[in-house]
């Protein structure tokens, strides 16, 4: 039977491997807690909210995210890819994501705000209407997504190839614009 705690707020815990596994989260805040030594199984967060909390190389892969803000955390190599899907819904905000990987997720609607999303593998991902707003897209990478409607507006450093990722109606700024015609040697100044 799995643990369940609603509505609490958990601060400054370091967590072990095994630690939060089993349990269930709803409405909980977990404030400047470490989570980089966990293996999660069997784990829900419904409606949490995570800040300043370090997951750097934690392994989520069985997790359950349903509507859950990551605010000001570090998520360094981390693979979303094998978390439950249904109802998979994630924000994040002033977080550090680099080299994580969201392979083949549907992510519709998710919102990245002031995000460093260096190399980060969104290849095979359901990108529909997600906001890229003021993120660091280096090297991030998009091939065979679907991107409609995603807005990519006031990011940077993203390179997209349009014959091999989806992006009607996507948004973009012409300054960044150059990050859409890498593939044809097109020099943009």
């Amino acid at each position: 039977m799995l643990a369940y705690f609603l509505d609490q707020s958990f601060q400054d815990l370091i967590y072990t491997t095994e630690e939060v596994n089993f349990k269930e989260f709803e409405a909980c805040v977990f404030t400047n807690c470490n989570f980089t030594a966990c293996s999660f199984t069997a784990v829900t967060f419904i409606d949490c909210t995570f800040k300043n909390c370090n997951f750097n190389k934690t392994k989520i892969n069985h997790v359950a995210l349903r509507t859950v803000t990551f605010d000001n955390c570090k998520i360094n190599e981390v693979n979303f890819a094998m978390c439950d899907k249904l109802i998979f819904e994630i924000h994040f905000k002033n977080t550090i994501l680099d080299f994580s990987k969201f392979y083949t997720l549907k992510m519709k609607g998710t919102t990245f705000n002031n995000c460093s999303l260096v190399a980060v593998d969104f290849m095979q991902t359901d990108l529909t209407e997600v906001l890229f707003e003021k993120c660091d897209l280096y090297r991030a990478e998009f091939d065979q997504a679907v991107a409609n409607k995603a807005n990519f507006a006031t990011s940077k450093n993203y390179t997209i190839d349009p014959k091999r990722t989806k992006l009607k109606k996507a948004v973009f700024s012409m300054e960044y614009l150059k990050g859409l015609l890498f593939t044809h040697d097109i020099i943009v100044e």
